[in-house]
């Protein structure tokens, strides 16, 4: 199957051109579930006669491999993706790893460093736990409590982050509202189902809420495609998104895909991963038949 974009008029989303993107994070081979996501994503850019971007997720140094990323290209483009633009093809808004883009991230932080709305934390309750992965369902939010927060302008006249934590302090209370095109109306209260959340991190690179948004704005994702277990992260994101006036693009997630036992597949689930597959002589056509 291509992706390649047609002569036809391309559609719009809200006023823009759509464009989405594939957004896999090279900590382990991409597994089936992966590969529905990313086949859910591609097929909506296909349809919207849009662009499909592909950004190479590849932040976490202490889990992120060489080894991994090489098989996400392989394995993907085996699977039938194509994309329009990536760090393997180029394209007009690159570098499009994340490794390579930590500027961009510095000059959102510096933004939300302006707006008031981040402040030093040293906090770290294990750094609110992988703080620089995606969370996923079934991960348990720890509310950071109130009590620990600093006054209102701690940190506004701060030149870098240093090697401390920052937090985005929500507006405790507040409902985050958004139409989700799979799922319809989704609804997150800010200080009970998620709190104060790190931006970034004391080792000296953003999380994984910062960097998203960065990125999805700076490359002008119309309509963000992804799991499910993302959905309180959305919420997270939207508010950075208000805080610096940037439009909040589309979102569409997909549920999980789990094995015979009800569990999530993850990416240790080796049996399942699209390496193993193909190995095993399964062709793309029938595991997209097994949907």
């Amino acid at each position: 199957m291509s992706l390649k974009k047609t002569p036809q008029k391309q559609a719009f989303c809200h006023g823009r051109p759509y464009r989405g993107r594939l957004a896999p994070t090279p900590t382990g081979y991409l597994h089936l579930g992966h590969a529905r996501t990313f086949w859910v994503a591609a097929e909506r850019a296909r349809s919207a006669r849009g662009t499909l971007v592909m950004r190479n997720e590849d932040l976490d140094h202490s889990r992120c491999r060489r080894e991994f990323a090489d098989a996400m290209f392989k394995d993907l483009r085996w699977f039938g993706l194509a994309w329009e633009e990536g760090p393997d093809v180029g394209g007009p808004f690159g570098p499009y790893d994340q490794s390579a883009r930590i500027s961009h991230y510095f000059r959102m932080w510096r933004k939300l460093r302006d707006a008031g709305a981040v402040y030093p934390s040293p906090h770290s309750r294990k750094d609110v736990d992988r703080a620089l992965a995606a969370p996923h369902e079934g991960d348990v939010e720890a509310i950071f409590p109130v009590a620990l927060r600093p006054g209102i302008k701690v940190g506004r006249n701060s030149e870098d982050p240093g090697g401390v934590n920052w937090r985005f302090r929500v507006p405790d209370g507040q409902k985050v509202e958004f139409i989700d095109g799979n799922y319809s109306r989704i609804c997150r209260t800010a200080g009970v189902d998620f709190g104060d959340f790190i931006v970034w991190r004391k080792d000296g690179f953003p999380s994984y809420e910062l960097a998203a948004v960065a990125d999805d704005h700076a490359m002008s994702i119309s309509e963000v495609v992804r799991g499910a277990d993302l959905l309180t992260s959305t919420a997270r994101q939207i508010l950075l998104y208000r805080c610096i006036h940037w439009d909040v693009p589309d979102f569409f997630h997909c549920p999980l895909l789990r094995d015979n036992d009800g569990v999530r597949l993850a990416k240790r689930a080796d049996a399942l991963s699209l390496r193993r597959l193909r190995q095993s002589g399964f062709t793309p056509s029938h595991l997209r038949s097994t949907w």
